[in-house]
């Protein structure tokens, strides 16, 4: 290798560094806005809950108005669940992306 190459090699190492530390800071921010907007709804749904069960009319009411909480607090913390997965898998990606060039083929052999 000559210092041509290290140069050169160093050059895109570094630029590809770059390029993979925006791709991480985009991903954490749409990360961070994503749970941001899932504790607001979260919020405000269990403020409705609350408002509901003190308005219950009955013990069979206010259980009715907690299955109903709990049933759609599940269904939505697996739907988030589902999202913050794919945004995590989509951060580690974009920010592996910029160094796939650098990783050898597995069998490849090297000319030196």
């Amino acid at each position: 290798m000559t210092y041509e190459d290290f140069t050169q090699y160093s050059r895109e190492f570094v630029e590809n560094g770059t390029t993979s530390l925006n791709s991480l800071s985009s991903g954490a921010q749409s990360i961070a806005a994503e749970a941001s907007e899932y504790t607001r709804k979260s919020a405000e749904a269990g403020q409705d809950f609350i408002e509901a069960l003190f308005s219950a009319k009955s013990i069979e009411d206010a259980v009715d108005i907690q299955a109903g909480y709990l049933k759609a607090s599940y269904e939505t913390f697996v739907a988030e669940a589902g999202k913050f997965s794919a945004l995590y898998a989509d951060l580690a990606k974009s920010a592996y992306k910029p160094f796939e060039s650098f990783v050898a083929t597995p069998g490849a052999a090297t000319a030196d």
